[in-house]
């Protein structure tokens, strides 16, 4: 079985198919990611790849905001989770046109049985419909892949009549997440336990068992320091010095000047692997992107959500209806709340339960009969 894999050119939306291109190479199946620049992410997971599109990048699109008088911004507070996504679909389908031709050359050439791809890559299930073969939309976290297809579609239409096919082939969902933190709509196809995959890195000896002293590890993904440095917990670094605990930020390689002379118990720490940094800590803030919130999920900490754009919003309404998250804005974090996070027993208690859920789902490898049944009937 040949497994053909594509998605925006993103850690955010990369990362979570992994696992599951892991398993199925695994089981003895072929294997290839369509992506299109930078891809050095999805070659680092030791993965065959193949090069689609004209070279333009997802930074691209914000450099090039508002060209055509429809701005792009990552950063959204006054904006509803709807019409950040509706933006979305507009950017994300304007990056996408450039690699329907080679998707459907890697498809036709390399003769795939099954497409699998992520929602935000308007592409792909356009070639599922061109070339009849089974698709798989890849979800990353609570948001609907079926809807956000749609969403991109309707911002596709010329692409769909210059190829002639009338719209997306129906693709079945595979959910990554526990059924109590939502469906997104999906729950009409498969649903597989999250496996965090982050990305190599060094693991300092000191972060390989836990601290006498609490833990509070922060993180702002991959894209936000990007376009925004670090400005979403400069309040935070502020109150982290009346806290008893440690707060390891994992920034990467940001910026940090915007956060003044840091205190004592803050400990800037170059790129590590969030799973293996959350393991041994006691509680984690973040921004609310997916990636962020599933693994610090897996791993059973409670969080606090600062939600500024793309699909946090949605994100951090899941986790506190959940119990395992508290929600601020940036300007909002203080003492007390930092205090909260290591102290409530609630989110400790719900934090354990959603982790709990999380591990009794099917694994990863688990789902690789699904995709050889998928196969079977199409042949």
């Amino acid at each position: 079985m040949r497994v053909l894999f594509t998605s925006p050119a993103s850690a955010g939306h990369l990362f979570p198919m992994v696992p599951t291109a892991q398993a199925l190479r695994a089981a003895g199946h072929e294997v290839l990611f369509a992506a299109s620049q930078p891809m050095d992410q999805i070659q680092g997971a030791g993965l065959p790849v193949t090069e689609i599109g004209d070279g333009t990048t997802i930074r691209d699109l914000f450099d090039r905001a508002g060209e055509d008088g429809r701005p792009i911004s990552y950063v959204s507070p006054d904006r509803t989770q709807d019409e950040i996504l509706d933006g979305a679909a507009v950017a994300f389908a304007r990056l996408s046109r450039p690699t329907v031709d080679g998707l459907l050359a890697a498809a036709t050439g390399w003769d795939a049985d099954v497409l699998v791809y992520d929602s935000f890559q308007a592409a792909a299930p356009l070639v599922a419909a061109k070339l009849g073969i089974p698709s798989v939309v890849h979800n990353f976290g609570v948001t609907s892949g079926h809807a956000m297809v749609a969403r991109l579609a309707g911002n596709f239409t010329e692409a769909y009549e210059t190829y002639g096919v009338a719209g997306p082939a129906r693709p079945i969902a595979l959910d990554v997440v526990p059924p109590s933190l939502g469906t997104g709509g999906d729950n009409d196809g498969w649903r597989v336990r999250y496996v965090p995959f982050n990305g190599g890195g060094v693991v300092p000896a000191d972060l390989l068992h836990r601290a006498e002293r609490p833990r509070i590890a922060v993180t702002l993904g991959t894209v936000l320091t990007q376009v925004d440095g670090v400005n979403s917990i400069v309040t935070l670094a502020e109150a982290a010095a009346g806290v008893d605990a440690d707060f390891l930020f994992a920034v990467g390689g940001a910026d940090l000047s915007a956060l003044g002379e840091l205190p004592s118990n803050i400990k800037p720490l170059p790129w590590v692997p969030l799973a293996e940094l959350l393991r041994v800590s006691d509680a984690l803030v973040h921004h609310g992107g997916s990636g962020t919130m599933l693994t610090a999920l897996a791993a059973g900490i409670p969080q606090l959500i600062l939600p500024q754009g793309a699909d946090h919003f949605s994100n951090a309404d899941a986790a506190v209806a959940s119990g395992f998250a508290l929600r601020s804005s940036s300007a909002g974090v203080d003492g007390k709340l930092l205090s909260q996070l290591l102290t409530d027993p609630a989110l400790s208690t719900a934090a354990q339960r959603i982790q709990a859920e999380n591990a009794a789902l099917p694994s990863p490898a688990d789902l690789v009969a699904n995709f050889e049944r998928l196969v079977a009937v199409r042949r």
